[in-house]
């Protein structure tokens, strides 16, 4: 237990997939209510909220899979992989870090509270069982992002558009399928001993998903920006100026994952990879733009 300090206890947390939650934001933007009195905050509460209640999701998958995580050339750094938390400490996490998110939630709305709850039984549900299970592992991934959007509609009151959780599930779902393979290629013919369900997947399967679900995505964007439904709610068809940052977008991270050996970690591309940082400011801005100008 040697080396037990904050620094350890914050890579515990796994603060880097923090960003995940930054998708809690996506009705506060959409639904043109960033300007709405304490819409604001209560997304920001809502995002703190899916933080805490994922890093203890984190805690308990990494305390479950200790043994197998000792096998791979990456997460046998993290801290429970490598032996400096114990299990008392990482039970006392994981309650710290849920009774905080839950309370982050109620106070955004109780109604939220609700959802979060439902969020960790989803997560749990995956670390205990779903994960083993080929194909739906992925869904349930992309379900969990549904219900990070899910949840920021309801902080801030507001329904969700059917166009916001097609594209949100089917972009869940491209970034679910990047990480298997990424697994597959990066831990060959120990891929099985880490997760089982992996020797049900081959790289050719996971080439053609990924090539489906990555056209879906961009139809169903493009036709969400043309839609009758967008243009009546943003006042004109700007948002199609949008697409080409979104193609752009797909497109960096298919290159990434084939040419750089990435998408094991989103977040990773996210926060390292200079082009996608840009292209990700642009289309916010564009973005801001359509929907506010």
């Amino acid at each position: 237990m040697a080396g037990l300090d904050a620094a350890t206890l914050l890579g515990a947390l796994r603060p880097r997939q923090w960003t995940k939650n930054g998708a809690v934001y996506a009705p506060l933007l959409f639904a043109r209510a960033v300007l709405v009195e304490g819409a604001a905050l209560r997304a920001t509460l809502a995002v703190l909220s899916f933080c805490l209640l994922s890093s203890g999701v984190y805690v308990v998958n990494d305390w479950v899979d200790r043994e197998r995580d000792r096998l791979h050339p990456e997460k046998r750094h993290r801290p429970i992989a490598a032996g400096r938390i114990a299990g008392r400490v990482a039970a006392a996490l994981v309650a710290v870090c849920w009774a905080a998110g839950f309370a982050l939630a109620l106070a955004a709305r109780l109604e939220l509270a609700g959802l979060t709850a439902g969020y960790v039984g989803l997560q749990l549900l995956y670390t205990f069982l779903l994960k083993r299970l080929v194909i739906v592992d992925v869904v349930a991934i992309a379900i969990g992002f549904v219900l990070r959007v899910v949840g920021g509609g309801v902080a801030i009151d507001v329904p969700l558009s059917n166009w916001l959780f097609l594209c949100t599930l089917l972009l869940a779902v491209f970034l679910g399928f990047a990480k298997r393979r990424h697994e597959l290629t990066s831990l060959q013919a120990e891929a099985a001993s880490h997760r089982a369900n992996l020797s049900d997947y081959s790289l050719p399967m996971l080439d053609q998903m990924l090539g489906v679900v990555a056209a879906a995505c961009l139809v169903a964007y493009g036709i969400y920006t043309v839609s009758p439904e967008t243009i009546a709610h943003v006042g004109s068809d700007r948002m199609k100026f949008t697409v080409p940052f979104v193609m752009y977008g797909i497109f960096r991270y298919l290159f990434l994952i084939h040419r750089r050996g990435a998408g094991g970690s989103p977040e990773r591309v996210l926060l390292s990879d200079a082009a996608f940082l840009v292209n990700l400011g642009l289309y916010t801005a564009v973005a801001a733009w359509a929907l506010y100008a």
